[in-house]
């Protein structure tokens, strides 16, 4: 490693070789407690450091050049991935699935760097790369990981409560009325990761935007801010596509007679 004057450390290739030879550590666990996730992890492993090293030449080549069109084409295959890697995680699957997840990431994460960018941080142009693709990454992440799971439980149990949805509609409940404990249950099965962080952030753990910054040299008063933004951020996006993609499945398991069924 090399210190600049300012105290900012640089990590050189062999930091990063040292670092990535720690992943040795979890192979000998996986294989002694016969765990079964070595390959899993060399994928993983390997994955981490070709998407990361390959999205780094891609940033430093659009922070360079700072053109709207080339940001938004990023932001763009950024939203695709995030709303396909939701609806992989949703293990009963059905016809427009990944139309529901791809809304509701999109609806929720858009909505908020928007406010972000042209509200809190004031960024100008809006486009700037530096700010807007950061952001709208980790809201994205957050996002899908909370829609995964509304989405998953859901759809779990529509399918292994339609007995129960049934006998309430049969008792003259409305649609709605019918499965609202199961999507209050989903929502809240979302949110409870981001609600989670911010009751143990800043006393259990520091967070990866938070730590990032102070590695790198920031003031840690100025880091504390960001993050404190970028985790209501968060929870806004969060609890937005968790409840846009429960409402989206919900419309999907009622026909135009207000009749519950399954689809394929």
């Amino acid at each position: 490693m090399t210190s600049t004057d300012d105290m900012q450390i640089l990590l050189t290739y062999g930091d990063i070789a040292l670092a990535s030879s720690l992943i040795v550590i979890v192979l000998i666990v996986s294989w002694r407690l016969r765990l079964k996730l070595t390959k899993t992890l060399l994928t993983a492993a390997i994955r981490t450091v070709v998407q990361l090293s390959f999205i780094g030449l891609i940033l430093a080549w659009i922070f360079a050049r700072e053109q709207w069109y080339e940001v938004l084409l990023i932001l763009t295959i950024m939203t695709l991935i995030a709303g396909t890697a939701a609806k992989s995680r949703v293990k009963r699957t059905y016809k427009g699935l990944f139309t529901d997840t791809l809304i509701a990431v999109s609806t929720s994460a858009i909505l908020v760097t928007i406010i972000a960018i042209g509200f809190i941080l004031n960024v100008q142009p809006w486009y700037t790369p530096q700010f807007i693709i950061p952001i709208l990454g980790l809201i994205l992440g957050n996002s899908l990981t909370a829609i995964s799971l509304t989405s998953n439980q859901l759809v779990e149990s529509f399918y292994e409560q339609q007995p129960r949805i049934e006998m309430m509609l049969s008792l003259s409940a409305r649609p709605f009325e019918a499965v609202h404990e199961q999507i209050r249950a989903a929502v809240v099965n979302g949110m409870t990761p981001t609600l989670n962080s911010m009751l143990v952030v800043g006393i259990v753990s520091l967070p990866g935007m938070m730590t990032g910054q102070i590695l790198a040299g920031a003031d840690p008063t100025q880091a504390v801010r960001y993050q404190i933004v970028t985790m209501f951020l968060i929870c806004v996006s969060s609890t937005l596509g968790c409840t846009i993609s429960a409402l989206l499945i919900y419309r999907r398991f009622f026909n135009s007679r207000k009749q519950f069924f399954l689809p394929y």
